[in-house]
């Protein structure tokens, strides 16, 4: 069966179900194909049920404390039946929303496995082939928004979902190991050992690199790599694993690890490959458009309107190296007004916020120091610990701070570092402050309302100058 429209989204996660609503609020015709739920990666098998698991962590932790605030609480265990119950219900209700939207908005959708078929004399731009069960259904299309997302690397070592996993079979494991190595320390890596401790699991976490989280601020990586170890959460960084060395045997992985000039061995009950994710650009028919080029990384190459070398073609979030769920979302919503004929403002990477969900939680917005210096600005920096907040100590969460990198030309911010309670909750004010281009200064003239965690941001900004009052 043969239908038309004007746009047809492939892939139906964060930012492909964004995309179609927002077209379909532009007064598009939008079909969106999705092969399993609507909602994706980020709803299924990422954010929402990783995060799930965070906050349950963070609740026993706090149980578990709450002889530090005057509270009593005794025969205080892990349910963790109950926490998946709960995830579950969580991405069920979530999931339910997404559809709802997609109706309310008059989105097609189409649930199967999509492929572009090459363009012909009867089909200028090609066609958008879906298989529906047994029954095929043939879209004609003005654009096409490729969202198909991406998955797990692996190295390559093979995965069971019992003993060796990677975040998709550790977010449906019935039960928590006794024990876990953890290969790679960012942001998927370090949230795992977060919650997995918290859950009283023993974690050994192997990082290649000389540090974690390597995307963030050199000060903020360490500061984390401090907390955790004082966590008891061993981390070993210079360490490449040897992927032939992986063995599963009596129900425990053991592996090598070449650190320095030795190669050390370690064994755990489980173990979690979080090296990364690659994306998913094969197996739906776009090796056969010439005009699409790639990055290094293998990632579709876009422009800042989402655009690939092919005219009919846009691509959006992880398959053009988005890779975080708001990056879907807004680019999403960035092509969708472009097909339309508006003028969206093009897509600004300096701009994304940046969460790590670890306790305590880690974001950033812009650049970091080092990147501003490399970048040949002559940069000011302004720091505030949580120590000197009172709501941080009414809270009970002291450790980390905030930093403020800024053109010490301008005065403008280039960049905000939060360690520390509710960081990605509260790392908007800085990137709207990114938005507006506002200089240190007007950050710190903004009243933030006392006691509050927001007021670090006042503190660092004046900080930059040496006028920070409460340090």
């Amino acid at each position: 069966m043969s239908h038309t429209y004007d746009v047809v989204v492939l892939g139906g996660g964060t930012g492909g179900y964004v995309a179609a609503i927002r077209g379909a609020q532009l007064g598009l015709k939008v079909a969106l194909v999705e092969r399993d739920k609507v909602g994706g990666t980020c709803l299924h098998r990422g954010c929402i049920p990783t995060k799930a698991y965070l906050k349950s962590a963070e609740m026993l932790h706090a149980v578990r404390q709450s002889g530090e605030f005057g509270i009593t609480a005794e025969g205080v265990a892990l349910n963790f039946d109950g926490v998946r119950a709960r995830k579950e219900k969580i991405v069920s209700n979530l999931h339910r929303g997404v559809q709802g939207l997609l109706k309310k908005n008059g989105v097609t959708v189409f649930q199967g496995t999509g492929a572009l078929v090459p363009p012909s004399i009867f089909s200028p731009n090609g066609l958008v082939s879906v298989m529906v069960g047994d029954q095929q259904e043939l879209l004609e299309y003005g654009k096409v928004v490729i969202a198909t997302g991406s998955r797990p690397k692996t190295m390559g070592i093979p995965v069971d979902g019992a003993h060796v996993m990677t975040s998709d079979e550790a977010l449906v494991r019935p039960t928590l190991p006794e024990s876990v190595i953890i290969i790679g320390a960012g942001v998927i890596g370090m949230e795992w050992a977060s919650l997995y401790h918290d859950f009283g699991v023993k974690v050994t976490v192997l990082e290649f690199l000389d540090r974690i989280l390597p995307t963030e601020d050199d000060e903020v990586a360490a500061e984390l790599h401090k907390l955790m170890g004082r966590r008891k959460v061993e981390i070993v960084t210079g360490a490449a694993v040897l992927p032939e060395s992986v063995q599963v045997r009596d129900g425990r992985v053991t592996l090598q690890a070449r650190v320095g000039d030795e190669v050390r061995e370690y064994a755990a009950e489980a173990l979690l490959i979080a090296v990364g994710r690659e994306p998913v650009t094969s197996g739906f028919g776009l090796e056969n458009r010439e005009k699409v080029t790639y990055t290094k990384g293998g990632f579709i190459e876009v422009d800042g309107f989402c655009r690939t070398g092919d005219p009919a073609l846009y691509a959006i979030g992880d398959v053009a190296g988005g890779g975080l769920a708001h990056v879907a979302s807004h680019q999403g919503i960035i092509a969708m007004e472009h097909i339309a004929g508006h003028s969206p403002e093009p897509f600004d990477p300096r701009r994304v916020p940046r969460c790590v969900y670890t306790r305590p939680e880690v974001a950033a917005v812009g650049l970091t120091e080092a990147q501003a210096r490399e970048a040949g600005y002559e940069v000011r920096v302004g720091k505030f610990p949580w120590r000197g907040i009172g709501k941080a100590l009414v809270e009970g969460s002291l450790d980390g701070f905030a930093k403020v990198v800024a053109d010490a030309r301008t005065g403008d911010v280039l960049g905000v570092h939060l360690i520390g309670p509710d960081a990605t909750n509260l790392i908007s004010e800085a990137g709207l402050a990114l938005v507006l281009n506002a200089s240190a200064w007007e950050v710190g003239q903004v009243i933030h309302p006392h006691p509050t965690l927001s007021e670090i941001f006042g503190e660092a900004a004046l900080a930059v100058e040496g006028r920070a009052i409460h340090m």
